[in-house]
């Protein structure tokens, strides 16, 4: 009579359950294979399975599909965390803590953006409004949502991109830092109109939504209408910039008061003085 296996775990992590021996160190050799392998998880987690294994008399199979799960989920964490550094976001901010409601933009709206579907189809976004009214919490929201999907988003200010052209310039290859900038699937350009543009400034961005029109998605923020952007940079740069980044966009006007001054005025914006943290 054939013994029937138990079924694989589905945890990601094998935790030691009572009863089960204290997981042993692999060999010497086992642990140098698995480096020179460059699988860091299963070297991690393999004492463990290993143990397990052996107090629920797992089959062979289920040791091997329980390590590579394992290898699978760390690779899967790392990859996401490479991709959130590298896109730099500037305050971690997520659809957690996204209020749908307090936005004016319409529930519909941003249903439709929180698909991606738009970034799938390098299309652009431009959300515009007054200072407060959302509009760097959802570009960031997004580009979380982006990174958690396996996409790559990079995060600039105006400031950023003329720092960018001016150091590449010097030894001509500004079109190649702003290919490797295009590698993401997603560019921020975020709080565009709160500053005049500075003339670097203005042609770091011309030359990023020129190098990624109908190539890759660019979403900018900005308190001006795009409209208006030739009142904070020279008008043949601003009317060339437009013209790409409305050609395929999506834009998205905000209104409303300052949602940080209407905290602010209501005393939601500290934690009262004397209050434990």
């Amino acid at each position: 009579m054939s013994r029937t296996a138990p079924a694989a775990p589905v945890a990601t992590t094998v935790v030691p359950t009572a009863g089960v021996p204290t997981a042993p160190e692999l060999p010497a050799d086992v642990e140098a294979l698995l480096r020179r392998l460059r699988l860091p998880h299963i070297r991690r987690h393999a004492p463990e399975v290993i143990a397990t294994a052996k107090a629920q008399r797992w089959e062979p199979v289920e040791v091997l599909r329980a390590l590579l799960t394992e290898e699978a989920a760390g690779r899967e964490r790392s990859a996401l965390a490479t991709r959130r550094a590298a896109a730099a976001f500037p305050t971690g901010k997520t659809f957690d803590a996204w209020q749908p409601t307090t936005s004016s933009i319409p529930a519909p709206t941003q249903s439709a953006l929180r698909t991606l579907e738009w970034i799938s189809r390098r299309e652009n976004l431009v959300i515009c409004g007054p200072s407060g009214t959302g509009k760097t919490f959802l570009l960031e929201a997004l580009g979380q949502q982006a990174v958690e999907a396996g996409l790559k988003v990079a995060w600039f200010t105006l400031e950023d991109l003329g720092m960018l052209l001016r150091r590449h310039r010097a030894d001509d290859t500004v079109t190649k830092a702003i290919a490797r900038v295009l590698r993401a699937d997603l560019v921020v350009v975020d709080d565009i109109g709160l500053l005049p543009v500075a003339q670097d400034a203005a042609e770091g961005l011309y030359r990023l939504v020129d190098a990624a029109y109908e190539k890759r998605s660019v979403a900018v923020s900005s308190n001006l209408h795009p409209a208006a952007f030739d009142e904070l940079m020279p008008k043949t740069l601003a009317t060339a910039t437009v013209d790409r980044l409305l050609h395929h966009a999506h834009v998205c006007q905000t209104t409303g008061d300052s949602v940080r001054l209407s905290q602010a005025l209501a005393g939601g914006g500290v934690v009262p003085l004397g209050s434990p943290r």
